[in-house]
């Protein structure tokens, strides 16, 4: 698996966009729904999420590997340019994730832009 140097933002703005947005929308939903869940540092092999978030993100077991699941397929998306996954023809995810990303993708990008977060409004209309 290639590492991305996130620390030297090396790398395209749409990824880190992307990469940016995957990780508080997991965060977010987390926070939410695995309240009672343990919780421990988002630590990754392929992406130093710190660097990316420029501070510590900390999740349970569940979203952890929904994140990394995320990151790596995002990172080798093979579209150029990238549809939005929903209206990709190429479905990457597993089954089981893409699931999993599509519940946290409503529940997050809905809380964010009630919140004040406009920017993340394309995700929801995207």
């Amino acid at each position: 698996m290639d590492a991305i140097d996130i620390s030297g933002w090396d790398v395209d703005k749409h990824l880190k966009r992307d990469l940016l947005t995957l990780t508080r929308f997991i965060e977010v939903y987390c926070v939410h729904w695995h309240k009672a869940d343990p919780r421990s540092q988002a630590s990754l092999k392929q992406i130093d999420v710190t660097a990316l978030m420029g501070r510590p993100v900390v999740l349970c077991e569940r979203c952890l590997k929904l994140l990394a699941h995320a990151m790596y397929k995002r990172s080798h998306c093979p579209m150029s340019p990238k549809p939005a996954c929903k209206k990709c023809p190429r479905h990457c995810y597993h089954p089981l994730y893409r699931k999993q990303i599509r519940e946290v993708m409503k529940y997050s990008g809905r809380k964010l832009v009630l919140s004040g977060r406009l920017d993340y409004l394309w995700h929801l209309i995207g």
